[in-house]
């Protein structure tokens, strides 16, 4: 019996049940070290695929196709904080003053990586430039952020610079990807006629992300640290950013003649903000009483950015396939 196009798909049943499993079953101790290493090691496992995967001359169009990242770059380091800022007599007023501050911060925070790349890879999008723009949001985050910081969310405060989450980029996601890049030649033909293992890595280090983010903020207080009114307020605040984030970024791409396959990889990496880098940003760039408050929204952000875009790509996904799906990548034309 065919199921009804009403009920969600199975990889959105999953996300929510991974959710209710972290907030009834958290990981903790020991057992949070053993899914963060677990994680870890699922997404250097997907960048490894993906750089086995991808053809040299894909790689190269990743990189060339400068009229795409430059409008990623735009809308997750100006399109979000002028939004953040504009918004705010509007928004401010259905959380407190402190998570206002965060949801300013949550605006000025670079792509999220992992999540990014893999959306894009369901969606069939332009993997290539997924991985270039999306890498290169995060490095550029770590230097862009802190000054942002001190614009934006506090004008008169001082914010530092920590060099190790870049080696940390480099060592988690880079490393892999150019690994497996490296032993293409050897193992390429084997990924791509095992596709299906590709998509579960793409679809089980996602799952995996939303455990240990979400378990880390049920134990953090998620649902003591503000009054019900105010979270529900929250909740609203991140799926209103959320939705102009992705409304504006598709109307970008298709305005600029961007095709289906670009214009997924603007929307998924444009509009989405990381929580890997989040965390230990705040921890160097705010005090420790007020951090918080500050990655709170960030903590709800993540979790709707990754419903929503779970539903986005698999809507992206079922459009018929096309010569270009074909292909590992899309040619540059920028």
């Amino acid at each position: 019996m065919a199921r009804s196009r009403f009920l969600p798909d199975n990889f959105t049943l999953a996300l929510l049940t991974t959710v209710l499993l972290a907030t009834l079953l958290p990981a903790s101790g020991r057992a949070a070290q053993f899914f963060d290493g677990l994680t870890t090691l699922a997404i250097a496992l997907l960048f490894f695929l993906h750089g086995a995967k991808l053809s040299r001359e894909a790689i190269l169009n990743g990189i060339t196709h400068w009229r795409l990242h430059l409008l990623v770059f735009c809308a997750t380091f100006v399109l979000f904080p002028l939004l953040g800022l504009a918004l705010k007599p509007v928004l401010a007023p259905l959380v407190t003053p402190a998570l206002y501050v965060g949801v300013l911060y949550l605006c000025v925070l670079p792509a999220t990586v992992q999540s990014a790349i893999a959306f894009t890879s369901l969606a069939r999008g332009n993997v290539p430039a997924a991985v270039c723009s999306a890498s290169a949001s995060t490095l550029l985050g770590v230097f862009v952020t802190p000054l942002l910081v001190n614009t934006v969310v506090l004008p008169h405060g001082g914010a530092g610079v920590s060099l190790d989450s870049v080696g940390r980029i480099l060592l988690q996601l880079m490393l892999p990807f150019v690994a497996g890049h490296l032993l293409r030649p050897w193992i390429g033909d084997f990924v791509r006629r095992n596709a299906a293992v590709l998509k579960f890595v793409d679809q089980g280090s996602i799952l995996l992300v939303v455990y240990t983010a979400f378990s880390a903020a049920v134990i953090e207080g998620l649902w003591k640290q503000v009054p019900l009114e105010a979270l529900g307020g929250l909740l609203v605040v991140c799926a209103v950013l959320l939705a102009l984030a992705l409304t504006l970024t598709t109307l970008a791409a298709r305005k600029l003649g961007f095709d289906k396959a670009d214009e997924i990889t603007i929307v998924f990496c444009g509009s989405k903000k990381s929580l890997a880098s989040g965390v230990p940003m705040a921890k160097v760039l705010f005090p420790a009483s007020q951090v918080g408050a500050i990655v709170l929204p960030l903590m709800l952000f993540h979790q709707i950015q990754l419903m929503v875009c779970a539903v986005l790509a698999q809507r992206y996904a079922r459009r018929p396939a096309t010569e270009d799906d074909a292909a590992d990548a899309q040619p540059a034309r920028g």
